[in-house]
């Protein structure tokens, strides 16, 4: 086989050049977002922005989380415990009274 026909592992290095676009050299930087200043500091309302969603996700991740079988049935466990504790309380109290 020759080099140009050997299949190739997905752990080994592939040589390539770097192609530029017809007319334009080829650049190495990232072009700048409209929300980073010259700087690359973000605005704060990309910040913001951000912030409020990853909130958004996370409530959302946490709504689907709870309606899940097993979420139900760990609500219903700790439920029970609390029944249980106040039962065993309130048991206490009156055993403390003369």
């Amino acid at each position: 086989m020759t080099d140009a026909n050997r299949p190739t592992r997905p752990d080994e290095p592939i040589e390539a050049e770097l192609v530029t676009e017809p007319g334009g050299p080829a650049t190495t930087e990232p072009a700048s977002a409209p929300d980073y200043d010259e700087h690359g500091v973000p605005s704060l309302d990309h910040v913001r922005q951000k912030i409020e969603g990853r909130y958004a996700t996370s409530i959302g991740l946490t709504e689907l989380a709870e309606d899940t079988p097993a979420a139900r049935t760990e609500q219903q466990r700790a439920a029970d415990r609390e029944e249980a504790a106040r039962a065993r309380l309130e048991e206490i109290r009156r055993s403390l009274r003369p």
